[in-house]
Parts: structure tokens; sequence; C-alpha cells
């Protein structure tokens, strides 16, 4: 079976240092503020992973979009077309121009970055073309992305061996500018052919609003008992984190990553090491909810919360909240923090609150 993968090199750089994205110049930004490159460990996670090497043929762009990974991988049979540039500053244009040249050549596209990604491919090929997304960047709200990369290896050795199906998925778009001003736009954008698979997403993003406004007081009223003073509450982004502070008399951002600590924000649109810096000996929990149709809790738009934060805060210290109608949606919740040992301690089952001392236990896979 011959695969295309096509790497954004700099896709997700901006999660943990809080810039929710790096389209457009903010790459450079990004490595001011000590950003690392993600998509390449995560797409030698993806290449690793296949147990089936004898039996797939590689055809990858030249450089860092995937000449100089999959060289460092165990992955042997392959070839590499010149039709990148051969640095960090790839654009939108690179993915293009590859995506359109390798697609000719292969039977299924994968790729490693997130929705700015797919959007640049689905410009390349349209519905051509079965592809996958090893998630890579800050935001994976379409439909077309593998759960995490070791997922994405097991969605390729089903479909190689018959077991899973193509169908039409959705990609979505948000507007970048306006996401990093606390605004949500999500459109759809197109669909894409992918993989009908237990290892893949099955829904894209929804946008999930309660119109009970009981809902959100009774898990805001429950919250009130369980919020002690002087422990630091890292409070993770969403229209329902919003909400229910909301009623508690706290303005947080919808989508930033907010420190409370005393019913007081302390810290607006925190980054990893802002986390970091006002944990450090103290007590410390998290308030998380749920994206919407998609079950994630970490590793989608709130990588600022990285593994390294987790581990130190436990899960024991991790408070979900969730309204019923996001709940219903939900057959099991999912992580992606990016370190496998921690996705493995965050395994297993977890209470969700979803309204005044009414929880429910859903499973964590």
């Amino acid at each position: 079976m011959k695969i295309g993968l096509i790497i954004n090199p700099i896709a997700g750089m901006g999660g943990r240092v809080g810039l929710k994205g790096t389209d457009g110049n903010l790459y450079q930004t990004a490595l001011k503020l000590g950003a690392k490159p993600i998509s390449i460990n995560r797409t030698l996670d993806f290449l690793n992973s296949l147990n089936i090497i004898n039996e797939l043929f590689f055809i990858v762009p030249n450089g860092i979009m995937g000449e100089y990974v999959i060289k460092q991988s165990k992955i042997k049979n392959f070839k590499v077309i010149n039709c990148a540039h051969d640095n960090y500053n790839t654009n939108k244009f690179d993915t293009i121009n590859c995506s359109k040249l390798i697609s000719k050549e292969v039977d299924i596209l994968v790729f490693s970055g997130g929705d700015g990604t797919a959007r640049d491919i689905y410009d390349s090929i349209k519905d051509s073309l079965p592809v996958i997304g090893i998630p890579s960047g800050v935001k994976m709200y379409s439909a077309i992305f593998a759960k995490n990369p070791r997922e994405a290896a097991k969605v390729i050795e089903s479909y190689f061996y018959g077991n899973s199906n193509i169908k039409l998925k959705e990609v979505l778009d948000i507007d970048e500018d306006e996401y990093r001003s606390n605004k949500l736009k999500i459109k759809l954008y197109g669909f894409m052919k992918s993989i009908s698979s237990e290892g893949m997403v099955n829904v894209g993003k929804q946008a999930v609003y309660s119109s009970d406004e009981d809902e959100i007081m009774g898990i805001s009223n429950y919250l009130k008992e369980l919020i002690k003073n002087d422990v630091i509450y890292i409070v993770g982004p969403g229209t329902t984190t919003y909400n229910v502070f909301k009623n508690l008399g706290i303005e947080k951002t919808v989508l930033g990553v907010d420190i409370i600590k005393n019913y007081k924000v302390i810290k607006f649109d925190a980054n990893e090491n802002d986390i970091l810096n006002l944990i450090y000996n103290q007590k410390a929990k998290i308030i998380i909810s749920p994206i919407g149709g998609q079950g994630f809790l970490f590793g989608r738009g709130n990588q600022q919360i990285s593994p390294k934060i987790i581990k130190m805060i436990g899960k024991e210290n991790i408070i979900v909240i969730s309204t019923i109608s996001k709940l219903s949606s939900l057959k099991y919740l999912l992580v992606d923090t990016g370190d496998e040992s921690v996705d493995n301690m965050l395994k297993g089952y977890i209470k969700v609150i979803f309204g005044y001392k009414q929880e429910k236990i859903i499973k964590i896979i």
C-alpha cells in the first residue's frame, strides 16, 4: 500500500505558550516564547508504531516536511519528492503543492498538523483521496484526525487488512485571529474522504449550548461548595467553564486557561510556564470540561495544561464539569497529552459533575 506523508513542521508550537496556533507569522513569536517543535515527534511516534512496515511504501516531501523525519524512523521503503522548502519556513503553498503531487501516486494521504493543515490539503485535493490526520496542532476540531499518533498507526493497519471503511468527514475551520480575541467561530469548510474506525475521531467539534440556566446554576452551586480558599484552580477553556464561573462572579476568558485563587483570577490566558510558576509549592486543582461531540479532556485547545502540570497535580485533583446536553453525545472521554505515560495515568473512570451534587462516572480511554 502506498502512503503519502506530509508534515507541517511548525504545527502545534503555539499551544503550550498560549498562542492558540501558529498561522501567519506567529511561528517566530512562538520561538521567542520558548516553543518546541511538536509535529516531528508525533510523526515519529506514528511511524514507529506501525507493525506492517514491509507492506507499506511511503512517498514524502523533501526536507523537514517528510524526508528528514522518515529517515529517523524504522521505515525503509520510501521515495522523496522535491516539492517543498527545505527548512522551517515552509508555508501553506508547500503543503498544497506537495499534496497535489503526492496524491497522484498514493492510496491514502497521512498528514501531521492541525485544522489549518487539513484546510490546506482540502484546498489541494478536495475529496479525491482518503486522508488521515496525525493530531499535532493546537486545534483539531475536524473529524479526519486519529485520536492520537499511535491510533493513527492502528487505523492504517485496519485499512490495509480491509477492516474499515471510507466515508466523507467534516473539515472544520476557525478564524485564528478571532480565536485569539476570545471568540470561537467554527464553520464547515468542506468534506474529505477519511477512515471510519474506532481509532478516528468520529465527528468534528460540536458547539453545545444548554438552554437550561438551572443546569449551569446547579454546577456553579456545587463548585461553590467544593472550591476552597488558598487553593489554586487551573480552569480550562470553553463556554461551560465560562458560564459556570460567571455565575460564581468570576469573569474568566472563554478560550484561555485561567488561574483562579480565592475567587479571583490571578492570571488570565496563562501559558505552561505561567502555570508552573504559580503552582510551585502550592496546592492546585484543574477544572475542565470536555469538547462537545469529541470528548477530549486534554490535548485539544488546552495544551497549556501540559503533561508535566497534569503529573504534578494528579488525576485525583482534576474536576470535570459538563452540561447534560454535552454528556448525552459522549460514550467516553479521551486524552492526548503528548506523553503516553500521562495518558495511561489518566485512563480509567472519572466523575463528571453535571448539576448540583449530580455526578456521572465516565471512562477515559
